[in-house]
């Protein structure tokens, strides 16, 4: 695994670190061993898959508070998507500023989201299927949201939005949500 620094503090990308010969490669998509050495979260207790049709979909934003707050680890297995974080960690130098990256079926680069931190995605293609490894189990009454196209954050996506559903679009803006305690 090859991890990439953002400029987010404490969030990654990660690629594959392939061996690679006639066949084709091999390459390991995760391993606690080599996270750990990094000083990242390296527990997962839960795997998620998700499956949009549509050119244009958007996901997000979201993230659950403490106590149930989450590290994820996103990978696009079909398709392609533009993958964006946003900090919301309070007292973070970084607090409300955003990062994005192609994930793609050929790139197999994945994202490392950092707890504190607010994840979406717009689909660039059609049928698109995302698979996340997460530190933490879901919990309903620890989620939250920010909303997609709040101006003070400024996110830049690639294509108009085409699918997005009603409780993401009514999610509150930044200055209107409590920062993130860790």
């Amino acid at each position: 695994m090859k991890f990439n620094a953002l400029p987010l503090k404490g969030a990654y990308t990660i690629d594959l670190d392939k061996s690679e010969d006639e066949r084709g490669f091999f390459a390991r998509y995760w391993c606690h061993e080599e996270l750990d050495k990094m000083g990242l979260d390296e527990t997962i207790v839960q795997i998620n898959n998700s499956m949009s049709r549509e050119r244009g979909t958007l996901r997000g934003l979201h993230f659950q508070r403490p106590p149930k707050a989450e590290t994820k680890i996103v990978r696009c297995i079909c398709g392609s998507i533009w993958d964006v974080i946003v900090d919301l960690r309070e007292n973070s130098t970084t607090f409300g500023k955003c990062y994005g990256a192609e994930l793609n079926n050929k790139n197999r680069t994945m994202m490392y989201v950092p707890k504190g931190f607010a994840h979406g995605f717009q689909t660039l293609v059609e049928n698109v299927e995302l698979l996340y490894l997460h530190s933490e189990y879901y919990s309903q009454e620890n989620e939250g949201g920010l909303l997609y196209n709040d101006k003070d954050v400024n996110i830049e996506w690639p294509l108009p939005v085409s699918e997005i559903s009603s409780k993401d679009q009514s999610h509150p803006t930044l200055i209107d949500l409590e920062p993130i305690k860790l």
